[in-house]
């Protein structure tokens, strides 16, 4: 499960005006998944199989961990997505790590090589030494990391 793929079920689940989408339970989605929530672009994350989401905590197992999903219940405001477009920055065949100074660059605002800073609005998300972090966390933190994606 990359990157690219989660940015993709959201930004179709968002374009066709669904309620709730469910992605693999992965760790990079879960972190990823946090991190929209946290910023106000989904209104809940919840543990769940390719059915629906739980009722009851179930662990995850070796016999049940190809139907356990993650599912993510879709903002919208006034009849329209909260989250307007979200796209993937590293890629397999190009991974793009930056130290906390060149954070701390793109966080204002300002590009950095190829990248572009973040606007008003924007996040940032960033796969960290501490996790799975937005832009503006690994900044405060002082780590560095690989850029995942950025959503508005």
């Amino acid at each position: 499960m990359r990157v690219h793929d989660i940015c993709a079920r959201v930004q179709n689940g968002f374009r066709a005006r669904i309620g709730r989408i469910a992605i693999p339970e992965t760790k990079l989605n879960l972190g990823v998944s946090r991190v929209l929530y946290n910023q106000g672009f989904i209104s809940s994350v919840t543990r769940g199989t390719h059915l629906g989401p739980d009722e009851a905590y179930t662990p995850t197992t070796n016999l049940n961990v190809a139907e356990r999903r993650l599912w993510l219940s879709l903002k919208y405001y006034q009849d329209a997505p909260v989250l307007r477009a979200m796209r993937c920055i590293s890629k397999p065949s190009r991974k793009m790590h930056c130290n906390a100074n060149q954070l701390q660059i793109l966080a204002s605002g300002q590009p950095w090589g190829i990248i572009k800073g973040i606007i008003p609005g924007e996040i940032m998300i960033v796969s960290t030494t501490r996790g799975i972090l937005e832009i503006q966390d690994a900044v405060k933190l002082g780590v560095g990391g690989m850029l995942l994606a950025r959503a508005n």
